[in-house]
């Protein structure tokens, strides 16, 4: 039997090129996992990813027209308002006369299974949850022309209804999984690497939860089974690793003892790496050993500077514990960068003024990459969430995006809406200049000689004051920001500050 395993292309969202909130950061090693489960079964897999080879959707077409694989597993990752041009691939296949089977895993497809199975009549089949058990039993039933129905975790439309006979057994042990199988660029830059899966945690907007279920909720692959990975890499020519788990350290006392063994196994490879982690996570004796094995850079889930935003998203962290964690990584060399929700639908003014000054306090606001990114991020609403549940039961949401897997939200007060067009409006306008080669403030300018650091800073200080500026206007007239004059004049301010740039140079 032919298998075809697909990491689809991607098409960049006009609005969202900022936002990394469509798909947790480990959906780049699904597809890996995928294939290396397939194979060690003993199956003959095509792993094609779009996404390296540069492929578009008609290339991609082709491909597998060409391929007819007896099953097609795609790796679908929600990519904003272009999703839809995904199922039309889909579609296109099956009008063409493609009679394979097609199969969806990873986190849209789970989290949106019924209305994507309801609405896409292309796909025979979901994977909800961990894929790799699964996708094995459903390439061997498919292999002997069984029925694929009573599979654990496969969902699929009988007679009009979405059916899955009963949940995923959510693996317990992380080792017993194949290494993913990788894709190598021409470049060699940094390795992706899960040392763990799931999360201990419920944030509201976290996407994690519920793709395990009643699963175990954080589950730490071995130091050794780590390590293995990653020497096995080195020989291939990588020295630096990123940690894509969304909590590398773990919960407790035993997540505490795993991380310090896996230090010290790493310290002699003498190799960099970065990681992502909650504050709570955090102390100086943990940091030093991280430090002292190669950390280089680190994402601290802060979310926000409001004890009440806080406990709304069920963050289960405090703003104090993160304000110690972010002096814990600068007293050990590290600028760290932040997670943060500048505007959620629950949120006060007096929340907005509390999420302003620990981000001054803290002095977060004084590089314009990030001070734009900060102020401008908004919790994003997705299907399967648990404040996506919320919303919904509470009568304020309306579905939208493809099949309806994101949620718009009816703010709690109006006015923090109005400040979250604007000030997010400016800050976009200011990164979409950031990538341009052209700009005064193209990114890749820092460092030079070219008065780069007073342009950036200008324009950093301004988004600043358009924060505190339009907060002050909503409490005392709203006309402006209904007019919609805003933007013109945002547009103006900065395209001036640009030029003013420009001739100094």
């Amino acid at each position: 039997m032919k298998i075809t395993v697909l990491e689809h292309p991607r098409i960049r969202s006009e609005e969202h090129f900022n936002d990394i909130a469509n798909t947790p950061l480990w959906s780049c090693l699904i597809g890996g996992y995928a294939v290396s489960a397939l194979r060690q079964a003993g199956h003959e897999v095509e792993y094609m990813d779009a996404t390296v080879s540069g492929l578009d959707f008609n290339e991609t077409e082709d491909f597998i027209a060409a391929q007819n694989p007896d099953l097609l597993c795609c790796n679908a990752v929600y990519f904003w308002e272009h999703t839809g041009r995904l199922f039309e691939m889909l579609d296109n296949l099956r009008h063409n006369g493609f009679e394979g089977h097609i199969n969806l895993i990873g986190f849209f497809p789970t989290l949106a299974y019924q209305v994507i199975l309801k609405h896409v009549s292309a796909v025979d089949s979901i994977i909800v949850g961990e894929c790799e058990n699964s996708l094995v039993k459903l390439a061997q039933r498919l292999e002997n022309n069984s029925d694929i129905y009573g599979i654990p975790g496969v969902a699929v439309l009988k007679n009009g209804t979405t059916c899955m006979a009963s949940p995923i057994r959510v693996s317990c042990d992380p080792d017993g999984f194949s290494l993913p199988d990788r894709i190598l660029g021409e470049e060699l830059s940094s390795a992706s690497i899960l040392a763990s899966r799931g999360c201990y945690n419920h944030c509201a907007f976290c996407l994690i939860p519920p793709f395990y279920g009643r699963g175990p909720l954080w589950k730490g692959r071995s130091p050794e089974n780590i390590v293995m990975e990653m020497k096995t890499l080195i020989e291939t020519g990588y020295r630096d690793f990123y940690f894509i788990d969304p909590n590398f350290i773990g919960p407790g006392k035993k997540g505490r003892e795993r991380c310090e063994k896996l230090m010290d196994m790493i310290q002699p490879m003498n190799i960099t790496f970065g990681m992502e982690t909650r504050p709570n996570d955090l102390d100086h004796s943990i940091f030093e050993k991280l430090v002292n094995s190669g950390l280089t850079s680190l994402l601290l889930g802060v979310e926000s500077g409001s004890k009440s935003i806080l406990a709304g998203l069920n963050k289960g962290s405090k703003v104090n514990v993160s304000q110690e964690a972010i002096q814990i990584c600068r007293d050990h060399g590290i600028e760290p960068e932040i997670g943060f929700l500048m505007f959620v639908p629950d949120a006060s003014l007096a929340d907005l003024e509390y999420n302003y000054e620990f981000l001054m306090r803290n002095n977060l606001l004084n590089r314009l990459d990030r001070t734009a990114n900060l102020l401008a991020h908004r919790q994003i609403v997705m299907m399967g969430t648990s404040g996506f549940k919320m919303y919904e039961e509470q009568g304020r949401l309306k579905r939208s995006g493809i099949l309806g897997f994101e949620g718009d939200v009816a703010y709690s007060d109006e006015r923090v809406k109005m400040v979250s067009d604007a000030v997010t409006f400016a800050c976009l306008y200011v990164l979409k200049n950031m990538e341009q080669p052209e700009s005064p403030i193209y990114w890749k300018k820092q460092g030079e000689n070219n008065g780069y650091e007073k342009i950036s800073s200008d324009v950093n200080e301004y988004i600043i004051k358009i924060f505190t500026k339009f907060i002050r206007m909503v409490k005392e007239d709203t006309y402006f920001f209904k007019s919609q004059k805003y933007r013109k004049q945002i547009i103006a301010d900065i395209s001036n500050a640009l030029r003013k740039g420009e001739q100094m140079r």
